[in-house]
């Protein structure tokens, strides 16, 4: 039951953008034009909600509801600040920027970290950041409790099999900083957990905040002993190249989010709900279809 109101949910978001794009005669070009700038007072969002505690679904909840996080929060205020309806058209993680590039949805939030090649091919916000906890930055291994610890090197991974999420920084980190491990590539990491636990790979690289969320709620899973390296980074929103206006406004409005002290209380209240029980990190395809 609980799929078939995530579906409908989905074919009411995909054809108000069916619409939307109708009233402007096609999808936004590179002037900056945007998938809300048809005259319509909504702001549609593409997530992909199996990353919490950033993004992923309230299984309590229905419709436009469901979808919760701290990216969320990010995107309910800046459609709140621009006088706009939220509307969360959820897909895979790289669909997200594919939805972007072609002016479907005007922006995507889904813990999308700053990459020089996302900078050269969409117009990025400000970095944003729930606070200054070095944690949040951190890049890791997971592993099974019985191997904690056991992969504390480069060398450690050399010939282990290493699952990492599509077009992820994660995937960038692996390439770089762990060349000799063997890549599985997975669609979302909700799916790669089982995966990890069914043996099908003997790591998997995460964020830690959703890292923390796994061994939080999975006493089998732990910290495989290796971190990344990488630079003091927040979250960025993603947006059609050349939307420098909307780029504006949204820098603004996080700047306005910060000085206020918001996004703290929006990052504790995703990490509490993503540790109860009607917490679940729900699989979308490349159509909008959710997984079973």
């Amino acid at each position: 039951m609980m799929k078939m109101k995530k579906i409908a949910a989905l074919a009411l978001c995909l054809a108000l953008c069916t619409l939307m794009l109708a009233g402007c005669g096609g999808s936004a070009g590179q002037s900056g034009g945007s998938a809300s700038q048809s005259g319509e007072d909504v702001l549609i969002v593409a997530t992909s909600p199996d990353f919490a505690p950033t993004t992923f679904v309230d299984t309590s909840k229905e419709g436009q509801d469901q979808y919760v996080g701290f990216d969320i929060a990010v995107a309910q205020y800046i459609a709140d600040q621009m006088g706009k309806t939220l509307v969360i058209q959820p897909m895979s993680f790289d669909a997200c920027t594919t939805a972007v590039s072609m002016g479907t949805v005007d922006m995507a939030l889904a813990g999308f970290a700053w990459r020089e090649d996302r900078a050269e091919n969409f117009n990025l916000s400000n970095e944003y950041s729930p606070s200054d906890d070095p944690n949040l930055d951190r890049q890791v291994i997971i592993t099974l409790k019985d191997k904690e610890g056991q992969f504390t090197t480069p060398a450690d991974f050399a010939g282990v099999k290493v699952g990492v999420q599509t077009a992820s920084l994660q995937e960038s980190l692996c390439r770089e900083q762990l060349p000799d491990c063997e890549l599985v590539i997975i669609g979302d990491l909700g799916t790669g957990l089982l995966q990890l636990k069914n043996g099908d790979f003997a790591c998997m690289a995460s964020a830690y905040p959703t890292a923390e969320v796994f061994m939080n709620n999975d006493p089998d899973i732990a910290l495989a002993g290796f971190d990344f390296e990488v630079d003091d980074t927040g979250t960025v929103v993603v947006m059609q190249k050349g939307a420098d206006e909307l780029t504006a406004k949204v820098n603004e409005i996080l700047a306005k989010a910060a000085e206020e002290g918001l996004m703290g209380g929006w990052y504790a209240e995703a990490v509490e709900l993503a540790k109860s029980a009607t917490a679940s990190e729900v699989t979308f395809d490349d159509s909008g279809n959710a997984a079973s």
